[in-house]
């Protein structure tokens, strides 16, 4: 595994690669959730680029700039920026790993992001893993709101009712600070602005979305693209690990489910 900065010199981004241990047509570029869900799902992805560099297939990890730690704020994070970010990085992974077959695994909104960057045309990946994506933007801050809130709640011995009825009453409340990370109002608008036809396909590359059976959005966003011939397949995957909860005895730091199964499909 390698660290390294990578990008043009105005907005460079930390990586780590890890090199396939035998020589392959494949690899795999990592474009990890956001905030909390990015910490969350960090020893996973490790765990994940260790096993298939063993397997001959090169990974690179990387953080989007304004994250993790590549340079810039967080403030200064938003989704076309990060759309750019994935192309620079794919575009190193190739040139590290002479690849001819790259596949972009994306979780959460790591998964929207890619689907944003390979419509783009500035990049050529072979084929997107999608694993849990967000196709509905105000769904998603909703969610995080709430669990910002429940944060709140278990961080103080006696908790404020106040957050939680402003919670009620401001569906808007507690939007500039998410879960430790500040969201800017940039960000803010593209989330809302976010749904199934913000994000459409290409039939340049094949598509595969891993989410559980019954999320309504991935199912209406994979309608779209199969009405329009799209070559994509949905696949249900229910797995035990909860995105934006710290592990523990029932959230397993590297689920086995979640971990075999990328690996299958990665495969495949």
């Amino acid at each position: 595994m390698t660290p390294l900065l990578f990008g043009p010199a105005s907005r460079q981004l930390f990586g780590l690669f890890h090199p396939g241990e035998r020589e392959g047509g494949t690899a795999v570029l990592i474009c990890p959730p956001f905030g909390q869900e990015s910490i969350r799902a960090h020893r996973l992805f490790r765990v994940l680029a260790d096993r298939l560099a063993r397997a001959g297939v090169a990974v690179l990890r990387f953080d989007y700039y304004g994250c993790g730690d590549s340079p810039g704020d967080d403030a200064e994070g938003e989704l076309e920026g990060w759309r750019r970010d994935v192309c620079v990085a794919h575009d190193e992974l190739k040139r590290l790993s002479a690849a001819s077959h790259v596949v972009w695994l994306g979780a959460r909104l790591g998964a929207s992001i890619a689907v944003l960057a390979a419509r783009s045309g500035r990049a050529d990946p072979a084929r997107l893993l999608l694993w849990d994506p967000v196709f509905d933007g105000n769904q998603y801050l909703a969610h995080l709101r709430e669990r910002h809130v429940d944060a709140l709640e278990q961080s103080f011995v006696v908790p404020d009712p106040a957050w939680r009825r402003e919670l009620a009453r401001n569906p808007e409340a507690f939007g500039a600070e998410l879960l430790g990370y500040e969201v800017s109002p940039t960000l803010l608008g593209q989330l809302r602005a976010l749904d199934a036809n913000a994000l459409p396909l290409t039939a340049l590359y094949e598509t595969t979305v891993l989410a559980d059976a019954d999320d309504a959005a991935a199912r209406h966003w994979a309608d779209t693209q199969l009405a329009r011939h799209m070559p994509l397949r949905l696949l249900p995957f229910k797995h035990p690990m909860t995105w934006t909860a710290d592990p523990h005895p029932n959230n397993a730091m590297v689920p086995a489910e979640a971990l075999q199964r990328l690996l299958a499909e990665i495969g495949n």
